[in-house]
């Protein structure tokens, strides 16, 4: 692959920061240090929207809200991290890889100060969507400068090493996220995102380029797509409401919501064509669907994202509920599953550059289907470690996944293209990640009902381990369905060497 580096300046008041420029000045090593650079932030953003879960209850009680209110907390940032997303290729483009870094990173720094500092709940509400928004716009950046900057055959291990920290924060933050919560009380979870922030600032002025995707100087033509992106928040919103109604008594409402959805995806795909072909600039530009491996690495991230959060959700609620363990017992069997994800991640990252990533993705999906259908032999007799190494099993399964999926996907697009592949494929991982966690409360709950059961019986019967145990085979299967999708990642096409 031919680095950006080597694209001449293409202004005297761009050179001084662009990547051939820091290329001659820090020699080989630069592209990881532009790697840690991007990491380091994009940690903090993971840390912020999985850590505050553990500050809610203590939340609720200080400002008297009740769960549906304090859930805003987190759907909030979701909804925000989803949709925002979808604005990195343009603002890249606009501004360039550090002056959107820098902001995205100011904002989340803000977002973090206010939130701790907030004595009001609609303050603490503004605060983490602007936390959110930060978040979205920052996490595509990654996969773009590993695509970018490295040679294929680094790629692998590029995203094996960036994965493997940035899955340890969400894995060990929690955990140092309860401690804090009762030392010092839920402000202190805001704060914990201000060091990563400082850090990431000054690595970005230290490293981070000015110019655009390419090696080109920012300030392009064209404005944001704002039609575009008030159509995905329409029907986002929708699609996340629409599920959650679905839980509730309000059939005809969740329908409603759920249309709303479909017809705001039908719309914001005919704008964006519309928007392609009179010359615009698209927040989504339709023609990556149009590689088959893009567009079968977007159902399988799609799926993933689901199998994914639904699960995060699924197995906590499993082993309080189901098997009556400890909330202290949960954290202590999830931490080793998260410790082996990471490290399997870093060795998995080594042979994405020599195995083919479908192979790689498949094996993974079969692992993680594996872990779900395991569940099925567990009861209240079964001792701990099965658990501990059936969940260990699935994150082995995402440690294949993570590091092969971004590139199985986006290698073989234009080169022009990577900036919209990675904000498309990150856009549509989040989305079913949202979905997920709504789509096991559902299922669950309609399986407890199906078997005369519901999660307010104190007592476990065999009817709501047969009802966990649909949930479980419910994920298995959408795991398969992913593998036939994820077999498609072999055909082969033009690289994006050949077409950049």
């Amino acid at each position: 692959m031919t680095d950006p580096a080597a694209t001449p300046p293409a202004s005297p008041r761009a050179a001084p920061a662009q990547l051939h420029v820091l290329r001659e000045r820090y020699g080989e090593r630069y592209r990881w240090l532009l790697l840690l650079s991007v990491m380091v932030g994009t940690m903090a953003s993971i840390m912020s929207s999985t850590i505050v879960n553990v500050a809610i209850p203590d939340m609720s009680h200080h400002f008297a809200l009740g769960q549906e209110r304090a859930q805003w907390v987190s759907s909030g940032f979701m909804v925000a991290m989803t949709v925002s997303m979808l604005t990195t290729p343009w603002l890249l483009g606009r501004y360039g890889y550090r002056r959107t870094y820098v902001g995205t990173m100011l904002i989340l720094l803000a977002g973090g100060v206010a939130g701790g500092l907030s004595n009001n709940f609609s303050l603490v509400l503004v605060a983490r969507v602007a936390e959110g928004l930060a978040a979205g716009v920052v996490q595509p950046i990654p996969a773009i400068i590993i695509l970018r900057a490295f040679e294929p055959h680094e790629q692998g291990r590029a995203s094996g090493i960036f994965g493997m920290g940035v899955v340890l924060a969400p894995a060990i933050g929690p955990s140092i996220g309860g401690v804090l919560v009762d030392l010092f009380g839920w402000r202190s979870i805001f704060f914990m995102v201000v060091p990563f922030c400082l850090a990431s600032l000054w690595l970005a002025y230290k490293f981070v380029p000015t110019t655009a995707p390419g090696g080109v100087a920012a300030a392009r033509e064209g404005g944001l797509d704002w039609r575009g992106l008030l159509l995905g928040t329409v029907g986002t919103l929708c699609l996340l409401n629409g599920l959650v109604e679905l839980r509730g008594d309000a059939p005809l409402q969740a329908g409603l919501l759920l249309a709303g959805a479909l017809v705001s995806l039908a719309v914001f795909v005919w704008w964006q064509k519309r928007l392609e072909t009179g010359g615009g600039t698209p927040l989504m530009n339709m023609a990556l669907f149009g590689y088959r491996q893009f567009a079968m690495g977007s159902i399988v991230a799609f799926i993933y994202g689901t199998a994914l959060f639904g699960s995060t959700y699924l197995l906590p609620v499993y082993m309080q509920v189901a098997l009556h363990l400890s909330a202290s017992h949960v954290g202590t069997i999830m931490l080793p599953a998260g410790i082996v994800l990471a490290f399997t991640i870093a060795g998995v990252g080594r042979l994405a550059d020599r195995q083919p990533t479908w192979m790689l993705v498949s094996t993974g999906l079969a692992l993680l289907a594996l872990s779900f259908a395991l569940m099925l032999v567990l009861d209240l007799k079964s001792p701990i470690w099965l658990l501990v190494a059936f969940a260990v099993i699935g994150r082995i399964g995402l440690g294949f996944i993570l590091p092969s999926l971004n590139l199985g996907a986006m290698r073989p697009l234009a080169r022009p293209l990577i900036p919209q592949g990675a904000s498309a494929i990150s856009f549509v991982r989040m989305l079913g990640g949202a979905a997920g966690v709504s789509l096991c409360a559902i299922v669950l709950e309609w399986r407890l009902a199906a078997h005369g059961d519901s999660l307010a019986n104190p007592l476990t019967s065999a009817a709501r381990l047969a009802a966990f145990n649909e949930v479980f085979l419910m994920l298995a299967g959408l795991c398969a369905i992913a593998i036939c999708a994820a077999w498609q990642l072999r055909q082969a096409g033009r690289t994006s060497q050949q077409q950049g």
